[in-house]
């Protein structure tokens, strides 16, 4: 430890500091034009898979990095046991399996919007249905929100602990790569959460 603080002192000590503050493209908002948003695009793959995703243009979220809620969202819906969308898709033989989420981070996050998506791995029966999967999606999201997150603390905090236990369980990774997300953390954080921003949830705020 002690030769790294000597390197990095060596390295980057004679970098001054201009003492501007970080940019931010936060007036940039709504950056889409939503309604060209409403459309179907059909797109020709490569190789032979039926994929259906549904995506949204959110405000930005990253400032709600404490309480996660996209992630709870995606928890939601991603849920593969009874009740769920998957398991009503796979009774009908239509879908294989579903995704959603947000990556937190790059492209899907910013200061400037949020993206979300919900992709579903389609059935050759399911292909012919899209446009009921599609309903049956917007329809689980619907009854979301309906119904509120006041009735849900005991699933974020059962969220809460498992992603608490992957952080104090988890296998060391590359340092090259510790070092490079942590680095990305200092620009997104505050100083306290630079190790567990990105996987900790901390605060349950049901308005958020």
């Amino acid at each position: 430890l002690d030769t790294l603080e000597k390197w990095v002192t060596e390295i980057f000590s004679e970098i001054p500091n201009n003492g501007l503050p970080k940019p931010s493209f936060g007036h940039l908002t709504q950056p889409f034009d939503t309604p060209e948003f409403h459309k179907l695009y059909r797109v020709v793959p490569i190789r032979k898979v039926h994929s259906l995703t549904i995506t949204w243009a959110l405000p930005p979220q990253e400032q709600y990095y404490r309480v996660k809620p996209l992630h709870y969202i995606s928890w939601l819906v991603g849920h593969e046991g009874k009740g769920s969308v998957l398991s009503f898709l796979r009774k009908k033989f239509w879908a294989l399996a579903l995704y959603g989420g947000n990556g937190e981070t790059g492209f899907e996050q910013n200061s400037t919007y949020s993206i979300f998506s919900i992709s579903v791995t389609l059935t050759d029966e399911g292909y012919k249905h899209f446009y009921e999967v599609a309903h049956v999606v917007f329809q689980y999201v619907k009854m979301l929100q309906e119904r509120g997150p006041d009735q849900r603390q005991v699933i974020w905090e059962e969220i809460q602990k498992i992603e608490a236990n992957e952080f104090h369980y988890q296998e060391q990774t590359d340092p090259v790569d510790y070092v490079e997300n942590l680095c990305e953390n200092m620009q997104l954080f505050r100083k306290e959460d630079f190790l567990t921003g990105d996987q900790l949830l901390f605060e349950y705020k049901p308005e958020v």
